[in-house]
């Protein structure tokens, strides 16, 4: 499935693949929209998937929804 449709790392295994593409996830920058916790609940998709698309990320410089720093908001 990694063909010119998907830039997904290679290493992944096959159930975790289909089903970050099955959830609407073919590039790796669509990665960014998510958090570690909502792909952990994919079915077919683990935790060492999560470290090989987090490197993945990283090299790119980028990282998931929940790794961003979150704006404080004023109290007023």
């Amino acid at each position: 499935m990694n063909g010119s449709k998907s830039n997904l790392p290679e290493g992944l295994g096959k159930p975790a693949e289909r089903a970050l593409i099955a959830a609407g996830y073919m590039q790796l920058q669509d990665l960014t929209q998510a958090s570690k916790k909502d792909l952990l609940k994919l079915h077919g998709f683990g935790p060492k998937a999560l470290r090989i698309l987090d490197a993945a990320l990283k090299e790119q410089g980028l990282s998931f929804s929940a790794d961003h720093p979150t704006p404080r908001k004023e109290q007023g």
